[in-house]
């Protein structure tokens, strides 16, 4: 059999197919290659999000916004002073955007100005904190990347 270019040029072709379709049987059988969404409900929360930008701007808006604050026991969530702590409502949320088997929610429940979330829970590494919060009828939300 004699070899040529065009026969090489087809060689070459089919190879190159062939390894485009390894790759791509490979990503989408192997399930450390799977990906979820950020949450399981994104178009409902699509819909939110108008509210959670009203959230946000209320909680611009105030004198003093919500300060972290990071202790031996655990992470401060500390909010403004002029509020009556007992009639703040709502949940802390922390997101680790590397593991969700890692993500928790704290209901708040407060009689000092702070709540504490325990050092036992936070892992060396990033997390999101989204603290949603009501207070005589009006929405807050404080948003805040943090390494711990």
């Amino acid at each position: 059999m004699k070899f040529n270019w065009g026969t090489g040029i087809v060689i070459a072709i089919v190879g190159f197919i062939g390894f485009i379709m390894y790759f791509v049987i490979t990503m989408s059988t192997d399930k450390s290659y799977s990906h979820d969404l950020v949450t399981d409900k994104y178009y409902q929360k699509e819909l939110e999000y108008q509210q959670e930008i009203d959230a946000e701007k209320n909680a611009a808006s105030l004198e003093k916004n919500i300060t972290l604050n990071r202790t031996p026991e655990g992470l401060q969530v500390i909010f403004p002073p002029n509020f009556v702590s007992e009639k703040i409502k709502g949940k802390v949320f922390l997101y680790r955007p590397s593991n969700k088997q890692l993500d928790f929610e704290i209901p708040i429940s407060i009689t000092n100005t702070y709540l504490l979330v325990p050092e036992k829970r936070l892992l060396d590494g990033r997390w999101n904190i989204n603290v949603s919060w009501s207070y005589k009828n009006k929405d807050y939300l404080f948003k805040k990347e943090l390494n711990f």
